[in-house]
């Protein structure tokens, strides 16, 4: 099969001909119709992830059709249309048994610690745990725009977040994450302000349902700005981009015994952030992470995508192609346009 492989951290990945991936005996291989570019694809590629080994095949966002089975898997067949959490869950530990697929203390996350989705086939084990069925209508495009960052933003915004209509939210950051939490939090009617250092951003993120925005550029300061359009600050945030200033911002803008949530990844230089712990104590703030979502949990968001509530196909910004990919990945840390990129031509 073709796929996108880079050989050293830094060094530019290049398209391959590697050996078609076979399943495990409980898992599947599924033919990749669809794959999202993602900033944490771009963090593996750095080098930021100390699971991955060389070579590697990036890639997490991902949806398509089964192309072969294992001999135990009772619950998906052949020729099936699915999407799979980028956690991939083993079913059976303390977490697993407990709901908590997404914390599971033997997960396998392709594009990670697995070889991913830019190729042209890609191996999920433990199917029966993790596969999603996808609705008869859905674009694969939309399916794996789903990937991690609506999901994640999903689980962040409505189980993390615990939002409540007429709330305010403040979402630090527009990208992928940030304008689907925009989205969702909106779907949710909470009354969403919009942070980012971009024009672009903030007036997409206006359209998918924020009331206000805020250029951090522009703006001296960000967290007073927030807490005079709020009337006294959000009652949830969450900094979807991962940057200390971010992080810093939205844990300042809450109001008393508010929710911050942690979405943006934390790697690198940025790995470690200052927290105004003094106005966490004080105001009773509440500190949480959320990384991904169980598979159970889809439903919900697919019943709200059917009824036309969310619609994330309006989060893609363009299809390319597998011959794309490599430039594409190196570029995702200047951050440019609206909507994420998504491979659909293999």
């Amino acid at each position: 099969m073709r796929a996108v492989v880079y050989r050293a951290f830094e060094a530019a990945p290049a398209i391959e001909t590697v050996p078609d991936p076979a399943p495990a005996s409980d898992g599947v291989v599924i033919k990749v119709e669809a794959t999202g570019l993602c900033r944490s694809d771009w963090h593996g590629w750095m080098g930021h992830d100390p699971d991955i080994r060389l070579p590697h095949v990036p890639g997490h966002e991902l949806a398509g059709t089964i192309a072969a089975v294992g001999s135990s898997v009772s619950r998906f067949s052949v020729g099936e249309r699915v999407t799979v959490p980028f956690v991939v869950a083993c079913g059976q530990c303390f977490e697993c048994v407990s709901g908590n697929q997404q914390v599971c203390e033997h997960q396998a996350q392709p594009g990670f610690n697995a070889w991913g989705s830019f190729a042209e086939y890609v191996a999920i084990d433990h199917a029966d745990a993790n596969l999603v069925r996808l609705p008869d209508g859905m674009a694969f495009s939309t399916a794996a725009s789903l990937g991690c960052r609506f999901v994640t933003s999903f689980r962040a915004i409505v189980d993390q977040g615990r939002v409540r209509p007429g709330e305010w939210v403040a979402v630090h950051g527009c990208g992928g994450v940030g304008l689907s939490a925009v989205m969702i939090a909106s779907a949710m009617g909470a009354n969403v302000v919009a942070i980012d250092l971009a024009e672009e951003k903030l007036a997409e993120a206006a359209r998918l349902g924020a009331i206000a925005t805020v250029n951090a550029k522009t703006t001296p300061n960000v967290v007073k700005a927030v807490k005079q359009i709020t009337g006294g600050g959000a009652h949830m945030s969450i900094d979807a981009l991962g940057h200390p200033t971010t992080c810093y911002n939205s844990v300042s803008n809450l109001r008393r015994r508010g929710r911050h949530v942690q979405v943006g990844l934390m790697l690198g230089d940025h790995a470690k952030a200052a927290i105004p712990m003094a106005k966490v104590i004080a105001f009773e703030l509440e500190i949480r992470g959320s990384h991904g979502m169980q598979a159970f949990r889809y439903q919900p968001m697919l019943d709200m995508i059917s009824a036309g509530r969310l619609a994330p196909d309006r989060l893609v910004g363009k299809e390319i192609s597998l011959d794309e990919a490599p430039a594409a990945l190196m570029a995702m840390d200047r951050f440019e346009g609206v909507g994420m990129s998504v491979i659909t031509r293999f």
